[in-house]
């Protein structure tokens, strides 16, 4: 500037210490937030040596995040039109009822960017728990930047607790995908099955690779094909797409089609019937969820039970508890008419 003096500096932030400390942004978060989970003394040492030698504060704004003065809780998910996300929500909205809070919902489409976005939006909203529900998208370039926002929200007091995304340094609510789906293929192989196809999504997404690969390792050393693999959507529309090209290829190679969530393997029985192939009849159809309508379909679907108002749940008082554990609920295979005995 002209009379010599300079622009005002911004002031530091989380990031800036945890540099300064020679640490990870999470590590730097806990050992701010008073948090013990994975942080050596020597680290919680440098940070706080760091914080103090920058200034760093919390953001003033979301401090009262810590002072009790919202009572609200964000629940952040894929899509709310799927049953698996609006059987999760009925699980927070019951714990946080019990505690006189109240859930905002988000949604973020599938979309990494989107879900940065509301969860910087909301860090402004000053809710005191933040969940975010969904299958990890890789390969996006968000995490990092997503893992700042909630680690900043988290030091200023907030509370944090994904769902099914177990890569992320906080505390986490999981399922056992490659488990379920294992036994999934072992119990098809128990009815007589022995020629399968899978319905997966793109690998990027965490769940369904998961799925996927437990379901390979189930059949791994019963000397079955390998089976045949159908990329599609993570959606009813993907099942339902999948299961016409199955149909236009022809499928004399395949006695049952395992699609790794209920709605695609729901969208596939439509799509076979479409074509007048018969669900149960002429091709077996397993799912993975146990949604409410997997027992509505006609024939009742085969799947993998996940107890997904227990996750909400669990992830609502792992929340409340100030908790920074994992939680994995186990799971369950249900064979129903969709997958007779040959």
């Amino acid at each position: 500037m002209a009379d010599g003096s300079t622009a005002p500096s911004s002031p530091p932030t989380l990031h800036d210490v945890a540099r300064e400390a020679g640490v990870s942004i999470a590590t730097a978060s806990r050992a701010l937030n008073g948090s013990v989970r994975n942080v050596r003394s020597e680290n919680a040492s440098r940070v706080r040596a760091a914080a103090a030698k920058l200034n760093y504060e919390p953001h003033l704004s979301a401090q009262a995040i810590a002072k009790g003065s919202t009572r609200t809780v964000a629940l952040v998910v894929r899509d709310v039109a799927d049953p698996y996300f609006s059987a999760i929500a009925a699980g927070v909205v019951q714990a946080a009822e019990e505690s006189g809070l109240i859930v905002t919902m988000a949604v973020a489409d599938g979309s990494p960017e989107r879900e940065l976005e509301i969860v910087r939006t909301l860090r402004g909203q000053r809710p005191r728990v933040i969940i975010v529900a969904g299958s990890r998208i890789e390969g996006t370039g968000t995490r990092d930047a997503l893992v700042e926002e909630l680690a900043e929200y988290r030091t200023a007091g907030g509370r944090v607790v994904m769902i099914s995304q177990r890569d992320l340094p906080f505390g986490t609510v999981t399922v056992d995908n490659r488990g379920g789906a294992a036994e999934l293929a072992r119990a098809l192989l128990g009815v007589g099955y022995r020629r399968f196809a899978v319905f997966h999504a793109p690998p990027e997404i965490r769940t369904s690779r998961d799925r996927h690969e437990g379901f390979l390792a189930g059949l791994a050393g019963s000397g079955v094909p390998e089976p045949l693999a159908l990329e599609t959507g993570f959606t009813r529309a993907g099942g339902y797409e999948a299961a016409r090209r199955l149909v236009e290829r022809g499928f004399e190679d395949v006695e049952a089609v395992f699609a790794v969530n209920d709605v695609m393997a729901i969208g596939a029985m439509t799509g076979f019937r479409d074509a007048g192939v018969v669900p149960g009849v002429d091709i077996g159809v397993a799912g993975f969820d146990d949604i409410e309508s997997a027992v509505d379909v006609l024939p009742p679907l085969t799947s993998v039970a996940v107890p997904l108002r227990e996750v909400g749940l669990s992830a609502m008082r792992l929340a409340l508890s100030g908790g920074e554990q994992d939680a994995r609920l186990p799971v369950g295979v249900v064979v129903r008419e969709s997958t007779p005995p040959r």
